[in-house]
């Protein structure tokens, strides 16, 4: 097959056959082209190979932006492919792209029911996020690598939990993803992945140990209400006997404070009838002590 050219521009594609033009007319240039194989080598634009005259005669692949493709011809690996469209010729050897994104992505692994080291059942909400770092061992050496990872987090979270008390548990709850991302390296290396953080989101106790969890929790917040009036009352009396012994060191201060004691209950007694000698404090004493 030839491309024909006329002043530089393209002008038909010239199969098998026998074709006359005028000399001298315009300045004609034949470009060859080897449909046998699946490489464009050819110096030709992208225009022309978008031209519809080239439709038959050309395969166009897609690599989207943030995505890796591994070329595939004849069912063998050929190289990888960076985002951007690329041309083959159309022919009957047969070619394929198999795309996957690169970017962070997340998968959540929800609803797991799980058994601590003193068997307490619990449900665990859990999350992983990963990066596809190997395209080859992602696409050609593992079949379905992201079941393959979800799998390997469940046992990996599973096995964890196992040797925790819930107590345990619940006190290391934040440091669980990245222990078990520790745990997983290789395994998810080998499936050309890298995991970048984990976590648990929720910890669900099911009915019957959430009501002994509830139980125990409002056992403790008695006993921590219990200490503290029990503190508050060694407090309030340790302050009662330093004024007593204040009072009896000092007799201003014992007058003081039963004139004090005199004033608040004044205070609720609406009339005060008092004869008119001197000695009304005293009358206002003999009052009160009644």
């Amino acid at each position: 097959m030839f491309l024909l050219y006329e002043n530089g521009i393209f002008k038909e594609v010239l199969n098998v056959g026998q074709y006359a033009f005028w000399k001298g007319v315009f300045n004609r240039e034949f470009q060859k082209i080897d449909l046998t194989k699946v490489e464009i080598t050819e110096n030709i634009s992208k225009t022309i190979l978008e031209n519809t005259k080239l439709k038959g005669f050309v395969r166009k692949l897609v690599v989207t932006n943030q995505y890796k493709g591994l070329l595939l011809i004849d069912g063998k690996l050929n190289r990888i492919l960076e985002a951007g469209t690329y041309y083959f010729w159309n022919n009957e050897i047969s070619i394929d792209v198999k795309a996957i994104d690169t970017r962070m992505q997340q998968m959540e692994i929800a609803g797991q029911e799980l058994l601590t080291k003193d068997k307490a059942m619990l449900r665990i909400n859990f999350y992983v996020r990963f990066q596809v770092e190997n395209i080859v061992k992602a696409l050609m050496e593992n079949k379905e690598y992201d079941k393959q990872l979800y799998i390997l987090m469940q046992l990996a979270l599973r096995e964890f939990v196992g040797a925790l008390t819930l107590d345990e548990l619940l006190v290391k709850k934040d440091s669980v993803g990245k222990e078990i991302l520790q745990n997983l390296g290789i395994k998810a290396e080998d499936l050309g992945l890298k995991a970048a953080d984990a976590g648990i989101r929720d910890v669900i106790l099911t009915g019957e140990m959430k009501e002994i969890m509830n139980q125990v929790l409002i056992a403790e917040k008695k006993a921590q209400a219990n200490t503290i009036m029990r503190r508050e009352e060694t407090a309030s009396t340790r302050s009662l006997l330093n004024t007593a012994k204040l009072m009896e060191e000092n007799e201003v201060l014992w007058k003081l404070k039963e004139m004090e004691y005199m004033e608040k209950i004044a205070d609720k007694i609406g009339d005060i009838t008092v004869s008119g000698n001197n000695n009304i404090v005293s009358q206002l004493k003999d009052i009160f002590a009644r």
